[in-house]
């Protein structure tokens, strides 16, 4: 049986790219970052397979991929695949859960208490020479906020959502409330979580943490009704899709003092325009989108996207397929 011909439009490491070649003939993209949609729409006529960090897959893509049959995303996220149009083609589309959890996490934390304890800010202070033996300031000037003890609230209590509940209730004495299409029992009872609905879990909190998968439900599910009924000195944290949260009314709330700061790993769009207010405002910790950015679990990321495409293409249900396709095998 010939072996089936797949693109992959992004370096990846040789290990990764070896494992693909032993099963597949591959055609790659070698620029640097990711294949512009041109390059790939140009690639993809007589390709079987996809291997992609996060390129939209839509109808035009698909029309220019008439032999495509499966597309492995290197992302936990999948709202760039047109599941309907993926569905109509029998195109089957893989994930790359659970291998990232535990990165994402630390980041979550880190954010949290970057934003706290006004890490960048009192960081370029230091680096711009201004703390300085017998300055007059004021006691509190470089004060920021305790984590420890303080109530986090999550939304989206996924598996990421529950790493970051680990942490938080175990390792710096948080109090935990959480908002989720379901009940976790679970969690409940390890964390001592406090299943609230969102509005409930916006007022305690003194950060609040998006963990939530992007939707059609979950766009703009946050917005100025919600933002302000967060308490003046809580945070809000955000490290799922940037559309998650109504940007324009995370800005005034910001700039009036409606909450106290943000940590933010992703935007809407991404990256910001240079201009952007959040560059200016020093109660913002603001990260290009780095959640999983460690070489390892990249490389845990590659090699499991790799694995699925594999599968795929040999007529096999991959374990990661997306929930919404799961339909193609039955």
């Amino acid at each position: 049986m010939s072996k089936p011909t797949i693109y992959i439009s992004k370096p990846i490491p040789a290990e990764v790219l070896s494992y693909l070649q032993e099963h597949a003939i591959c055609k790659m993209w070698d620029g640097q970052g990711t294949a512009s949609r041109e390059q790939l729409l140009s690639e993809l006529e007589g390709a079987d397979g996809l291997l992609t960090p996060g390129s939209q897959i839509d109808r035009e893509l698909l029309d220019r991929a008439p032999k495509l049959r499966a597309v492995s995303s290197i992302s936990v996220g999948y709202n760039h695949f047109d599941l309907e149009a993926m569905g109509e083609r029998r195109v089957v589309g893989t994930h790359t859960p659970y291998v990232l959890d535990d990165t994402v996490a630390d980041l979550v934390l880190a954010l949290m208490l970057s934003a706290a304890r006004r890490i960048p800010e009192l960081d370029a202070y230091v680096k711009r020479g201004e703390w300085q033996r017998g300055k007059k300031q004021a006691e509190d000037a470089n004060f920021g906020l305790d984590v420890h003890h303080r109530t986090i609230g999550i939304i989206g209590m996924g598996r990421i959502g529950e790493a970051i509940a680990q942490r938080a209730v175990h390792g710096f004495g948080m109090k935990l409330h959480y908002y989720n299409r379901s009940r976790k029992p679970e969690a409940e009872q390890k964390y001592g979580a406090v299943y609230s609905t969102l509005e409930e879990v916006l007022k305690v909190s003194d950060f609040v943490v998006l963990m939530t998968p992007l939707t059609p439900e979950s766009h703009h599910m946050i917005r100025k009704e919600h933002l302000a009924l967060m308490k003046p000195s809580a945070f809000l944290i955000n490290a799922s899709r940037g559309q998650t949260v109504d940007e324009a009314a995370l800005i005034e709330a910001l700039q009036t003092g409606v909450i106290r700061g943000a940590g933010l790993d992703v935007f809407d769009p991404e990256p910001p325009q240079p201009d952007h207010p959040f560059f200016n405002m020093p109660n913002v910790v603001t990260l290009p989108h780095i959640g999983s950015a460690t070489s390892s679990t990249r490389f845990d990321m590659a090699m499991l996207a790799a694995r699925n495409l594999i599968t795929a293409l040999s007529g096999e249900r991959p374990e990661h397929v997306v929930p919404e396709l799961r339909h193609l095998f039955d």
